[in-house]
């Protein structure tokens, strides 16, 4: 069996309800520096990166009322979502991926795509990938 090429960790994500509040533990009391931050899907979830200088940090907070996300925070709360591998071609990787796949890329920040892999197949972890 093959392995799925990638050029290692992109970044952590954290599920948050509230980015401003976040922000006050990862920035203002831990000291990452904010990066960027980005409203993506249609301004139905807001993405912002913090520097961790040897990865980034994504704060994920759903911005409606019906996002899935919403149902993830209220059953587990605040807390690490997934991790993120960076790959040179998004749907190549999905396609030869060993492991199964979510149905669909979706957007990410700065332009780029990403595709989650199917976490029955990752023991549960959630594995997203981004790149071009």
């Amino acid at each position: 069996m093959s392995s799925l090429p990638h050029n290692g960790l992109d970044h952590l994500a954290i599920a948050v309800p509230d980015t401003e509040e976040a922000l006050k533990l990862w920035r203002d009391q831990l000291g990452f520096p904010l990066l960027y931050s980005e409203d993506v899907m249609a301004g139905t979830v807001r993405l912002t990166h913090l520097d961790m200088g040897n990865t980034q940090l994504q704060l994920v907070q759903p911005l409606t009322p019906d996002h899935p996300l919403q149902a993830w925070l209220k059953e587990h709360g605040p807390g690490l979502h997934h991790f993120c591998l960076n790959v040179d071609d998004v749907a190549a990787s999905g396609e030869k991926s060993p492991l199964p796949t979510a149905p669909n890329l979706h957007q990410g920040t700065q332009g780029k795509r990403a595709l989650f892999l199917d976490r029955t197949a990752t023991h549960n972890i959630q594995v997203e990938l981004t790149g071009k």
